[in-house]
């Protein structure tokens, strides 16, 4: 099916949609992976651009929303958006050919756009040029800011002045750090030789801090033109987020972010007195990693997050603020990743394995703990010690006064900022995949938040599983798969001619065809044919109980490639693109898809939604 839909067949699939009671349908791509118009191929996508725009148009009275990923500034030697920075945005979501126009004066020369486009290196490809856009990217930025400061109309530079004023506490460190990457050759300020560079917002007496206040006066004056040329990209990017979202929201299209649960170096350098001093974020052994997963990303401190009246401390508005922009500038909600790591993290000793048995604990949980007890919300009494550390279930007993501790960054700090920028709680998306602890699924419960239940996950040897179709709740996020799974048809060609296969096909044939009498006839004929499978596993997420449904884009336009594989590095990740040809391009069958799901839920229900499966058939 090409998914050209007139109005007509449109409003048909909105009320199947309807009927099976989903609120939401929403598109997920991450801004690099949108496609290009011919000739304006620079080798990394973005909303911004044209073709974000005709992208936009496309999925306009299809979808809701469009769910993008991370969109913070990441490192030249590192693609994943999930370490960017937590302020600043990424200056590769910059459209340039805009800046060619007479609307910013021209300060771009088509000379030099056209160049990046010609060399690009994987034109013609539906895939990005990461190194290759980050040096040239920020040559084209830098001729851009050289050319504006030539301008003679003030309105553009008064804009600019605004614009620092009202984010200068943010604006200001993000690119005072940018100096310093020139200064010291990388933007790694682990390696950096002065250990004042290193400290500047961190000093430890008032010597340290009249010290450091005259450094970074210094760095001010000597890379003023590079800070503010930081600056300028920043308020480049803004503008355009803000027209992108004007004109998405004229076209009845959200932007919904995603909240990275890793902090950047450059905001690890600019807050780290904020940070626990000795210990790092990451995941306990699981059957996926038997010593865990090291992050190695920095812990907020608890003592910092809070105030002893309970009012936020200096890590708390920091925290709030930053939510409060992602809300301000994203009214289609935020993705929060790994909702554990806000509510009951895991931490490990810094140079440890984040394993139990070289100190490693849940921050929040381990009143045994000789480190970790201070922050403890339980108590001894209230844990199963006779499980590890790292099980989910150790913690047996909560009170409510316990489960408000818990949450209190989520009431305080993530629902406050949501309220306070017009957004309900229904605004907030948790990724709660995986082992969720006791504490966890407390706060989620008493707070009535909407979690994600990916059918990929589902575990077949278990009736009970919560990714299974007739275990997915009504409040929830349902989708196949995410920016790390495989395509759903990679999955299922990996699935047939198997006995895992056959246990994923044998619940989905007592889910979704309950009422046809030889189930083993189906089994038999899904088991071999992947093509069905696939089709099945669709079926699967509109036929569920969730309200809200997600596609990530290789799932909708049925591509074979993974965007992202978790556990390897290299170009491979994080480099897939949306074909410039989308529109033609062979997407799932909707029609089809939705008729099966309605089917799947009975004779009663397909009696009493008999006239929309009339009006699908028309249009198949």
């Amino acid at each position: 099916m090409v998914c050209t839909l007139d109005r007509n067949k449109l409003a048909v699939i909105k009320k199947a949609l309807k009927a099976l009671g989903k609120k939401n349908f929403v598109f997920i791509m991450h801004n690099g992976s949108f496609p290009a118009v011919e000739g304006e191929n620079t080798g990394f996508g973005t909303v911004n651009s044209a073709a974000g725009r005709k992208f936009i148009d496309y999925a306009s009275g299809l979808f809701e929303a469009i769910q993008m990923g991370p969109a913070g500034k990441t490192k030249s030697s590192d693609s994943s958006p999930y370490t960017g920075t937590i302020f600043s945005n990424n200056p590769l979501f910059i459209d340039l050919k805009e800046l060619t126009t007479a609307k910013w004066g021209k300060i771009l020369s088509d000379a030099t756009y056209n160049d990046i486009v010609a060399n690009n290196p994987n034109a013609g490809k539906n895939k990005t040029s990461y190194s290759y856009i980050v040096k040239r990217q920020a040559q084209a930025l830098s001729e851009a800011y050289d050319n504006f400061l030539k301008l003679k109309d003030k309105t553009l530079k008064n804009e600019f002045e605004n614009y620092k004023h009202e984010n200068d506490s943010w604006l200001d460190k993000d690119s005072l750090y940018e100096a310093l990457t020139i200064e010291h050759g990388n933007d790694y300020w682990y390696s950096w030789k002065s250990d004042i560079d290193k400290n500047l917002f961190n000093p430890k007496s008032n010597e340290e801090k009249m010290e450091f206040g005259k450094r970074i006066t210094e760095i001010s004056k000597k890379y003023a033109k590079e800070i503010d040329e930081y600056k300028f990209i920043q308020f480049v990017l803004s503008k355009q987020n803000a027209q992108t979202k004007k004109y998405a929201d004229s076209k009845g299209i959200k932007m919904i972010a995603d909240r990275q649960v890793a902090f950047s170096d450059r905001d690890t350098w600019a807050y780290q007195s904020l940070f626990l001093e000795g210990w790092c974020l990451g995941c306990p052994p699981d059957y996926f990693s038997k010593d865990g997963q090291a992050w190695g990303f920095p812990v907020i401190d608890p003592d910092k997050m809070y105030n002893d009246d309970g009012s936020l401390g200096e890590a708390g508005i920091l925290m709030k603020n930053l939510y409060k922009k992602m809300f301000r500038e994203n009214p289609g909600g935020v993705r929060i990743d790994h909702i554990v790591g806000l509510i009951d993290p895991w931490v490990y000793k810094s140079g440890k394995k984040p394993m139990p048995e070289q100190g490693a604990g849940r921050l929040y949980s381990s009143p045994e703990h000789p480190e970790l007890s201070k922050y403890a919300i339980i108590k001894v009494e209230d844990l199963d010690q006779t499980l590890s550390a790292d099980n989910e279930k150790r913690v047996k007993n909560l009170t409510d006064e316990q489960i408000k501790k818990y949450g209190r960054l989520i009431e305080k700090i993530v629902i406050a900022a949501a309220k306070e920028e017009g957004l309900t709680k229904d605004a907030i998306v948790c990724e709660d995949l995986g082992t969720l602890t006791n504490p966890v699924a407390s706060v989620m419960k008493a707070y009535e938040l909407l979690g994600m239940r990916l059918t990929q996950f589902t575990v077949p040897t278990e009736p009970e599983d919560p990714y299974r179709c007739k275990n997915i709740t009504k409040h929830c996020w349902a989708m196949v798969g995410t920016h790390d799974n495989q395509p759903v048809n990679v999955w299922a060609k990996n699935q047939v001619h198997t006995h895992t296969g056959y246990l994923h096909v044998k619940n989905l044939v007592e889910d979704l065809f309950k009422e046809v009498q030889d189930k083993d006839a189906l089994i038999v004929q899904m088991t071999n044919d992947e093509n069905f499978l696939k089709e099945t596993k669709l079926v699967e997420l509109f036929a569920c109980e969730a309200e809200n449904i997600q596609i990530f884009f290789t799932d909708f336009f049925n591509m074979n490639q993974t965007y992202n594989t978790p556990g390897t590095s290299g170009d491979k990740n994080w480099s897939l693109r949306l074909p410039d040809n989308f529109e033609q391009m062979e997407t799932i069958n909707l029609p089809l898809l939705l008729k099966k799901a309605i089917i799947a839920r009975g004779s009663e229900f397909v009696e009493a939604n008999k006239k929309i499966i009339e009006e699908l058939d028309e249009i198949l």
